[in-house]
């Protein structure tokens, strides 16, 4: 059987992981100059209360080639047929570095099969992506059925997100320090989406009413199916206003599955407290 590996940015949890066979490296958040492994050292819950009681932003670093190397030999010895399913080329350098690993191992274990995929999802646009994965592997697809399902299906993952607090998005290089003090002044709300893997603002709203109503309509412009699909929801710390989405979505689409998660420490050092995110598809899968 194929073995799927994804980073924690999928932001499933680790016992999800581990009872589907998933393989989840973790990302690592620095805070006061040390370094934490997300879901090993440090919770997303810690990383919230530090960025609200004093506005600091935590900085976040990819998964280290030791990592990767020990994990992608370990396979290799094991002639373990594994594909990887990165976090974004366009948000990270992780997939960079597990490819540049991945040729190195290919040196000493030539036959070794190992396909790294940019995913170009993020948070629970990932974690829908691995879902799907471990769907089809268990179905008993074939190794090539499975890099092109995968690749295919990436492509269909709708991310919508809003942020409750510019100051976030400023501190990362997102919007300027202007926008994000008029914003604050003014109850803007930004919607954003993920475009060829990257953060790209959408619109501006104004209250948390409208961007609900926004974000609602947005999902049946662009999602298919909607009563069919599980629709992933990823929230910062805000389980109240995920359940809100949640309760709008049934009524309004008919939908019955989903999963909702915290975003993890990793992406919620960017995002902050309080954003809300949602995944779904414009095509379903087989």
């Amino acid at each position: 059987m194929t073995t799927i590996l994804t980073d924690s940015a999928c932001d499933m949890t680790p016992k999800w992981c581990e009872e589907h066979d998933v393989l989840m490296l973790s990302l690592a958040v620095i805070l006061d100059g040390k370094e934490y492994e997300e879901h090993k050292d440090i919770s997303p819950k810690e990383v919230y209360e530090t960025m609200r009681n004093d506005k600091t932003v935590p900085k976040t670093a990819q998964i280290g080639p030791d990592t990767f190397l020990a994990t992608f030999t370990a396979l290799a010895e094991q002639k373990q047929p594994a594909i990887y399913i990165a976090l974004s080329s366009g948000l990270s350098g992780t997939y960079q570095t597990a490819e540049l690993i991945r040729k190195q191992v290919l040196e000493e274990h030539p036959d070794f099969e190992l396909t790294i995929i940019d995913s170009k999802c993020v948070s629970l646009g990932l974690g829908r992506l691995v879902y799907q994965a471990v769907q089809w592997r268990d179905k008993g697809l074939s190794y090539q059925e499975l890099i092109k399902n995968i690749t295919d299906f990436a492509e269909t993952i709708v991310h919508i997100f809003t942020v409750d607090d510019l100051v976030y998005l400023e501190r990362g290089g997102r919007v300027s320090k202007v926008a994000a003090f008029m914003g604050g002044l003014l109850h803007i709300k930004p919607i954003l989406h993920v475009d060829e893997g990257k953060l790209v603002p959408l619109e501006k709203t104004r209250g948390n009413n409208k961007r609900r109503q926004r974000m609602l309509q947005l999902m049946e412009d662009q999602g298919q199916q909607l009563e069919k699909q599980t629709v992933f929801i990823s929230h910062g710390d805000a389980p109240d206003e995920a359940e809100a989405f949640k309760r709008d979505i049934q009524e309004r689409f008919g939908t019955s599955s989903f999963y909702i998660n915290t975003i993890g420490a990793a992406i919620g050092s960017h995002a902050g407290p309080g954003t809300i995110a949602l995944f779904f598809t414009n095509q379903l899968s087989d």
